[in-house]
């Protein structure tokens, strides 16, 4: 049986949640393997909605591992915040159910603060971040300045942390006029905190080879999407981690063999939050229309997402850069009724005709889409469980998208509600 990878192939918000959701009932584990708690995944199950960031989507199903691997960065206060809303919903989120990479990067307030006053400088040219300290704390990582979660075990080593950490961010705040972040504070929090997050920690790398060793199903879960990806998405309206399948290894701790299938999820239609390129973005009533249908706002920052058709060279290519098997279709019914449907099929960039999407900023900015249009359908989708549930135009729709992206469906989903899934393939299957 294989290990899956569920990753993003559009910008984020694709429905990741669900999907994960629907297939930990067959995993055993499910690990995060990046980004923090930006990233936002809504569940619904028998009419209750549950928001996660950091938890793994498995965490509301009973007998699994749950994962947060080295791969995301941490913030602690709201990864408590977290475990205690969904305690409040019935799910008890224990160090039995729970394990927290000893090694993962921790986000600290000075991190929110830097965020927001970097953001605030740029003006106009501001990225579109959440201001949670995302960008900031990866940064730190890479910089080798990070406070990690082994660090809260030892006050010696924390202490050191901290003061390399605060020498480079105080210094920047300077720069930027904003006010120095006080040592006394922050530490006094640190030392709070670790008694609370310490029992979740552990050698995740370790443990996941000890499931698959067993012959456990393991999921991996990833945030965003592969054109948000820090190396081959929308650059530098990007995030700052890899969000393709391949950082789902070095995020958890294994080698690149644990993983088996990789599924990229993928909406019908096309939507992005903040701000960057977007070729099929439709503001007009065309987005408006897809934007309350869909119900598209964020889970984490409540903003309007952008919205427009579905732009299969942007699929193409993520799947190519992802290592994708298949997809999950989502959010089918958000189109019924549309008499027309358009699908993105190349660029014209200049005098040519092209099938990617260019590095460059100027050329993203550049390209206008070619376009195909199919018929639309006026019968409901909503709840659909197998294709005779499907007008006949709607299976059109779905076999062009998969010849126009060169990968098959292997699931669609047809409202937000779990059950509500055509299984065309089951990755775990292979």
């Amino acid at each position: 049986m294989a290990n899956v990878a569920v990753v993003g192939a559009q910008w984020g918000d694709e429905g990741k949640g669900k999907i994960v959701d629907w297939l930990s009932e067959r995993a055993h584990v499910v690990v995060r393997f990046q980004g923090g708690h930006n990233a936002g995944h809504t569940l619904v199950i028998n009419g209750v909605t549950y928001k996660l960031s950091l938890l793994p989507s498995g965490v509301v199903r009973p007998g699994k591992l749950s994962v947060i691997g080295n791969g995301v960065v941490v913030d602690p206060w709201a990864l408590l915040d977290e475990i205690a809303a969904i305690a409040k919903q019935g799910v008890a989120v224990t160090p039995d159910s729970l394990m927290l990479a000893d090694n993962a990067a921790l986000i600290l307030p000075v991190h929110r603060v830097l965020d927001a006053a970097i953001e605030e400088a740029k003006g106009h040219n501001r990225i579109g971040t959440t201001g949670r300290g995302i960008g900031p704390a990866y940064e730190d990582k890479v910089g080798r300045r990070a406070i990690r979660v082994c660090d809260l075990a030892d006050g010696a080593t924390l202490e050191m942390r901290l003061d390399q950490l605060l020498f480079h961010h105080n210094a920047l705040l300077r720069g930027l006029g904003a006010d120095e972040i006080k040592r006394g504070p922050l530490l006094d929090s640190l030392r709070e905190v670790a008694p609370k997050i310490l029992p979740y920690a552990g050698r995740v790398g370790a443990r996941l080879d000890v499931e698959r060793r067993r012959g456990r199903r393991i999921l991996f879960e990833g945030a965003q999407g592969a054109m948000l990806d820090v190396d081959h998405g929308t650059y530098p309206f990007v995030t700052s981690s890899n969000t393709v399948a391949g950082q789902a290894a070095a995020g958890a701790g294994v080698g690149p063999g644990a993983l088996g299938y990789v599924l990229g999820i993928t909406k019908a239609y096309t939507t992005r939050v903040g701000s960057g390129p977007f070729p099929t973005e439709q503001d007009n009533d065309i987005g408006e229309r897809l934007g309350a249908r869909g119900h598209e706002f964020g889970t984490v920052t409540g903003r309007k997402r952008r919205c427009g058709w579905f732009d299969a060279v942007m699929v193409r290519q993520a799947l190519r850069t992802g290592g994708i098997n298949g997809i999950a279709l989502t959010k089918l019914d958000v189109l019924d009724g549309f008499d027309e449907i358009r699908v993105c099929t190349g660029y014209r960039l200049g005098d040519a005709t092209i099938d990617y999407f260019p590095s460059s900023v100027a050329g993203q900015a550049a390209v206008v889409p070619v376009w195909e249009s199919l018929e639309g359908w006026s019968e409901s989708t909503q709840g659909a469980r197998s294709w005779a549930d499907l007008p006949a135009t709607t299976v059109k729709y779905v076999r062009r998208i998969e010849e126009l992206i060169g990968a098959p469906v292997a699931m669609l989903s047809t409202s937000p509600e779990r059950e509500d899934t055509i299984l065309v393939h089951n990755p775990f299957a292979d």
